[in-house]
């Protein structure tokens, strides 16, 4: 044996684990004693920072809820997972970052390559949660929501309901094997940042559904959980500096860790019923989970207060040179600009939900962004602007506008933004939005006029409606915004 196979370290797997250096985290269960309770699909970092972090925490009281991760196309994270008996490190990036190894992935299946053994734990008995981080696209859904009937994977599965591709398709299919043996329907819990998630995909299984057989959608309708809910959590990309930092911190190889924010937020509907130690409900509330009858007291609070906030110092922060969150709110413009806006012009235009302290709420999200450990990139939030304005700023506008109250500060993000895309077409550099044409030509069509730059841009429809458009109060605080920031 060669000196240099001497000194690599061991890799992380269920005998090494005992080596792990002091201070790292480890299961506080005997992972011989879980049972597969949960199957998940889409296995990327979001999940294994996330649900999997939360159901972690839970194996320590509960050992019925481990994880059988499913991915429905790609193969990676099964290969790099099963060497190391689904163990890996989650890194919570803070003032001071921490380690902890997770276990609650017990079985790792690539859909493609193994339907039964997919299908077999969908029937199970034990089997009493699916959840799913497969991203917006993953649902097969149309703009108005409803099950997309002319998507590829849906066409197919529904010719070949038995053997699905898509995650609508196996849901289905599970559902169904359970109708058959008189099993009581899963709960599926939809974790992808997606309005009224749950209830959109109830929508699409069911549809589905009824092209299989009327009886098994009624079923569906009538017994089985789709709560809607929000996650929230930074989680930078996994490079090989984090698996160098990882290996140096547990004395470990991890071929893949992930890594994320010390804050994280799950929001679920409180619809899944009670737990008990026969019950089918896991006791989310008791590792941090937030259960409430107002997910969209919650969305709307983090969409106009952590997004729109987001994108301000991302197009203010590009303005002014900054690179990342970091370094914009580091600023103190900036950081005054921030913090003005949630207190004086967002928060007056919410509700708070029960159990959400709104101001206490914008502290923390300041909070993430002075987080030196992450780097996330203003010019990444900035994409899609068309897409996500009218969402996290024009409809605090709107709502500023209705009750009187004035436009002038939240007229800043959106004046920042039109001279990001002017200077971006200027440039010849590459827009990354849907609408990225027609915001080139828009820009083109600007003369360094403030008020007639302004009114280019309050032409593109998807953004600006025609009632923001023309309201004098908005167009004469947007243009004193251009004219300053320009």
């Amino acid at each position: 044996m060669s000196a240099e196979t001497l000194s690599r370290p061991l890799r992380l797997n269920a005998v090494s684990l005992p080596a792990a250096l002091p201070g790292v985290a480890v299961p506080a269960y005997d992972r011989d004693r879980l049972t597969v309770g949960v199957v998940h699909f889409g296995p990327g970092a979001f999940h294994r920072a996330h649900q999997a972090f939360y159901f972690d925490r839970l194996l320590a009281r509960d050992p019925r809820w481990g994880i059988c991760a499913v991915s429905l196309k790609n193969p990676g994270v099964r290969d790099a997972l099963q060497p190391q008996d689904g163990l890996y490190t989650l890194a919570q990036l803070d003032a001071e970052t921490t380690f902890r190894v997770v276990g609650s992935i017990v079985e790792v299946l690539v859909a493609p390559e193994d339907p039964p053994a997919v299908f077999a734990r969908l029937a199970a008995p034990m089997t009493r949660m699916v959840t799913l981080t497969v991203t917006e696209k993953g649902y097969c859904l149309t703009g108005d929501g409803q099950l997309d009937v002319a998507h590829p994977d849906i066409v197919h599965d529904l010719a070949n309901p038995r053997e699905p591709v898509s995650a609508v398709g196996y849901i289905v299919e599970g559902l169904r094997r359970r109708f058959m043996a008189g099993l009581a329907p899963y709960a599926v819990v939809a974790c992808d940042n997606l309005a009224d998630n749950g209830w959109r995909l109830k929508a699409a299984v069911t549809a589905f559904a009824q092209s299989v057989d009327p009886a098994l959608a009624a079923w569906i309708e009538a017994q089985a959980r789709f709560p809607r809910t929000m996650v929230d959590s930074i989680t930078p990309a996994t490079d090989d500096a984090l698996r160098a930092r990882v290996e140096a911190a547990t004395g470990l190889a991890d071929a893949w860790p992930i890594q994320r924010e010390a804050f994280t937020q799950w929001i679920v509907e409180d619809v899944l019923g009670p737990p008990s130690a026969n019950g089918d409900a896991p006791d989310l509330a008791s590792v941090g989970v937030t259960l409430t009858d107002d997910v969209r007291g919650f969305e709307r609070a983090k969409l106009r207060l952590l997004n729109g906030v987001h994108s301000t110092i991302a197009y203010a922060g590009l303005l002014k040179g900054h690179e990342t969150v970091f370094e914009a709110i580091s600023d103190p413009d900036l950081a005054r600009l921030a913090e003005d806006l949630m207190v004086q012009d967002i928060i007056p235009t919410l509700t708070a939900p029960r159990g959400l302290d709104l101001a206490a709420y914008g502290q923390a999200i300041l909070g993430r962004f002075r987080n030196p450990e992450i780097r996330h990139l203003l010019a990444q939030i900035a994409w899609d602007g068309s897409q996500k304005l009218p969402f996290r700023i024009l409809g605090t506008v709107a709502d500023a506008l209705a009750a009187g109250r004035p436009v002038d500060r939240l007229a800043l993000p959106l004046a920042a933004w039109m001279h990001f895309v002017r200077r971006r077409a200027a440039k010849g550099v590459a827009i990354v939005d849907p609408v990225a044409d027609r915001l080139v030509a828009t820009a083109a069509a600007c003369a360094g006029d403030a008020a007639a730059d302004v009114a280019q841009f309050l032409k593109l429809e998807p953004v600006f409606s025609r009632e923001l458009a023309g309201n004098a109060v908005f167009v004469a605080a947007l243009v004193k915004a251009y004219g300053e920031l320009g």
